[in-house]
């Protein structure tokens, strides 16, 4: 039983996660995305890149990546590299 304790607080903890996206964000969504910065690259796509609290606020993040209607590249939980 505690293993089972200890694999669903896993989910529970705050990651930084690397959200890709086809399209240009610009400024005017920072604040929609609050805590995320953009990064714009040349081929055309947006990274957001922060913190997100746990896997509710994810679903959270990514039912708003899918409202702005732009194509979702990928979601990779990385490292906190700053």
């Amino acid at each position: 039983m505690n293993e089972e304790k200890e694999a669903i607080n896993d989910y529970e903890t705050p990651e930084w996660y690397e959200i890709r996206l086809k399209g240009h964000l610009n400024d005017r969504w920072a604040d929609w995305f609050e805590g995320f910065s953009f990064t714009l690259e040349s081929d055309g796509t947006t990274i957001l890149s922060g913190v997100v609290a746990d896997q509710a606020a994810l679903h959270g993040l990514l039912r708003k990546v899918r409202d702005l209607g732009l194509p979702l590249i990928s979601v990779m939980q990385v490292e906190n590299n700053q």
